[in-house]
């Protein structure tokens, strides 16, 4: 059994850059009922400051369009889907981490493109229209929403340029080249725009270095570096309907975030922010891991100290509204949500709402524990038991010993793990219907609900001892509420007077 002493205060803050943004399917998307729903209840149960997605300017979105006048082109900027979009985003009250991309049809170098939807890789075929364009989007944002709101956008411009997937050819000197007349049409429109990048992806950090001194040397304006990060490795096997990897030890992320930091801290820009503008275990839409427990358990240890490094850090993404391959073929298919189709938590959902109550002082941390106190005085406490290898077993005790002020407290602990909050086995349950019915979607958002324990405890001598197992990839989350009891105040009260009750 391992054991914790938990101090009663601290100067320590619990740094929650966890939920400045979170990711999304392509804009477009927002459109859509089903997503606008999820967004609802991401921001009721966990409440992100911003969201990013791909395909501000793919033609579903439909801003750029030309007409024909006395048989010449011109551009013709249609605001009408995005204003939508932005305004439903505003409703819901999250803001746009605005990522520029892909290329519009009309303004493509060529045919590339990427995903079911078709984003167009390619690099404008006139410079000139292509930074027209981003002057009337920025203006359009601001003349809708403020100088004062569009200020607290970040602008990011475009996405993993560094992979041949996502830019033509993966060409760093054809990105840079965007990136400079991208950021100076939009500083042109407001100069305290924030604007950054490189948005990549994989292990090719030199981009980021390069990308610095490019900045410098040519003194382009940057506000901010992104960056994203996955910790999968190359598939063992494929199928149509599923993508399988092994995870690294989830610590490699960790190393990732604080190597990026470094290269930041040494370069001719110290003090930018690093964004991690997207992240999760694995980096295919397919994946089935990301409808695990284990996803849960092993991105714990990232929610809890990922924050030391950088500034941000995006979940990719919050639905599983999703169509990068078609639209999904099953209820539970592998995807990036944390909410499945049919607005079913996943486990990994109740890992950032756990997050979300934590407070804002940080008493206890190590590799599998994270105590904090809320301003209201409650201690609130999340565990977690990792476990990556197969079979049964691998329970793990754990004793606290809290130092507190109060006497009374009333304790709640919610659990998720193999058998609690687990939709996903409850569908294999079922048979793993694809189009699951009415009937079967209500068992499964209850089957979706964490496991809740309450009790109520004294201190003794100025502390609190618990003792508690955590079973094989559990997340739990414990509070510790003072009582203040009103059991004096009701009148002729006597539970000895109830039937079978003493």
């Amino acid at each position: 059994m391992t054991k914790i002493e938990v101090q009663e205060t601290t100067d320590t803050k619990f740094n929650k850059n966890w939920k400045l943004c979170i990711g999304s399917g392509r804009l477009g998307l927002a459109l859509q009922k089903e997503y606008v729903d999820h967004l609802k209840i991401a921001q009721e149960k966990i409440g992100f400051d911003y969201i990013r997605g791909h395909g501000l300017l793919h033609d579903d979105v439909g801003i750029y369009r030309e007409i024909e006048v006395d048989g010449e082109k011109r551009p013709f900027y249609n605001f009408t889907y995005i204003d939508k979009i932005f305004d439903s985003y505003q409703e819901i009250g999250i803001r746009p981490f605005v990522e520029i991309g892909f290329m519009p049809e009309l303004l493509a170098s060529g045919k590339d493109t990427l995903f079911t939807w078709k984003g167009n890789i390619t690099p404008p075929n006139d410079y000139g229209k292509w930074s027209e364009l981003i002057k009337e989007v920025v203006s359009h944002f601001i003349e809708r929403y403020g100088e004062a709101e569009v200020e607290k956008w970040p602008f990011e411009i475009w996405n993993e340029p560094n992979l041949v997937n996502f830019w033509k050819d993966a060409n760093k000197e054809e990105y840079f080249k965007l990136y400079k007349v991208t950021v100076d049409a939009i500083k042109e429109v407001h100069s305290n725009i924030q604007v950054g990048g490189p948005a990549i992806c994989g292990g090719t950090d030199e981009w980021i270095d390069d990308f610095l001194h490019f900045c410098e040397d040519e003194d382009v304006p940057v506000d901010f570096v992104s960056r994203h990060a996955y910790t999968s490795k190359q598939p063992h096997k494929v199928t149509p309907d599923y993508y399988y990897q092994d995870l690294a030890d989830n610590t490699k992320m960790l190393e990732e975030f604080r190597k990026i930091r470094g290269m930041i801290d040494a370069s001719p820009y110290p003090d930018l922010p690093l964004h991690i503008t997207e992240y999760n275990s694995s980096y295919s839409p397919i994946n089935p891991v990301h409808d695990t427990v284990l996803n849960a358990a092993y991105l714990a240890r990232i929610l809890s100290e990922g924050g030391d490094y950088v500034d941000s850090f995006s979940y990719w993404t919050f639905s599983d509204v999703f169509e990068e391959r078609d639209v999904p073929r099953a209820q539970f298919h592998g995807g990036f949500g944390l909410i499945a189709w049919n607005d079913i938590l996943k486990p990994t959902f109740h890992l950032f709402s756990f997050f979300n109550a934590l407070g804002e002082e940080q008493l206890y941390r190590d590799d599998k524990t994270l105590v904090t106190r809320r301003k209201d005085g409650t201690i609130a406490l999340v565990a977690w038991n990792l476990v990556t290898e197969k079979g049964e077993g691998f329970e793990k005790e754990l004793e606290y010993t809290l130092h507190v002020s109060g006497d009374d407290y009333f304790v709640k602990r919610q659990t998720v793990d193999e058998g609690n909050a687990n939709p996903w086995e409850v569908w294999k349950q079922m048979g793993r219907p694809r189009f699951p019915s009415k009937e079967k979607v209500e068992t499964l958002k209850q089957a979706a609900q964490p496991f809740i324990r309450t009790s109520r405890t004294k201190s003794e001598n100025g502390r609190i001892a618990i003792k508690i197992q955590l079973t094989k990839n559990e997340i739990t989350l414990i509070e510790f509420t003072p009582i203040k009891d009103e059991t004096d105040s009701y009148i002729g009260l006597d539970d000895s007077l109830i039937t079978s009750y003493s």
